[in-house]
């Protein structure tokens, strides 16, 4: 049966070193535009940013320690809400370069914020904004995350303090009238 395989999957999680500065915002992925991301309109298709932006957010789970030996344990987080804004459009080969902040957690939950840019013209292509939830798989109901993650989620969080806070955080969807 074929599934969905981030191109971080198999690579497991590099040691958190307490000492090391926190980029903000942290740059832990990038891709080129494939061929089967773009459509019929000769652009990356809607479903593909979210794609890449699932990607991203592997590359995170990575950076705070949560991989395959983390999930084979029980343990893993899940998406629970996204709201992804379209910026720009994206062509075939297209180098895409992704920001990634941590705006928000708690005991079980981590609110995140995505930014996708052209790689070459810096220009703004997607934003995304995630609520993820802690999961105890072997159970199958919402967990704490462990105090290490905890820890180092306060960690990035503090770092990205001092970035403004994006606008579209947290604005609901409708027709303004």
């Amino acid at each position: 049966m074929d599934r969905v395989v981030t191109p971080y999957e198999g690579s497991g999680h590099r040691p958190w070193d307490d000492e090391a500065p926190i980029p903000a915002p942290l740059r832990l992925h990038s891709t080129d535009v494939r061929p089967q991301w773009v459509d019929y309109n000769g652009h990356m298709s809607e479903s593909c940013y979210l794609l890449v932006v699932g990607d991203d957010s592997d590359a995170f789970f990575r950076f705070i320690g949560i991989d395959e030996q983390y999930r084979a344990a029980g343990g893993s987080l899940y998406t629970v809400e996204t709201h992804l804004h379209h910026r720009g459009e994206a062509a075939l080969g297209d180098p895409l370069e992704l920001g990634l902040r941590v705006l928000d957690h708690d005991h079980k939950r981590v609110h995140l914020f995505h930014e996708m840019h052209h790689g070459d013209t810096g220009a703004l292509l997607a934003t995304a904004e995630q609520m993820l939830i802690h999961v105890d798989t072997t159970r199958g109901g919402s967990a704490p995350l462990p105090e290490y993650l905890q820890q180092r989620l306060t960690t990035i969080a503090t770092a990205h303090r001092s970035l403004p806070a994006p606008a579209s955080v947290g604005v609901p969807m409708g027709i303004r009238r």
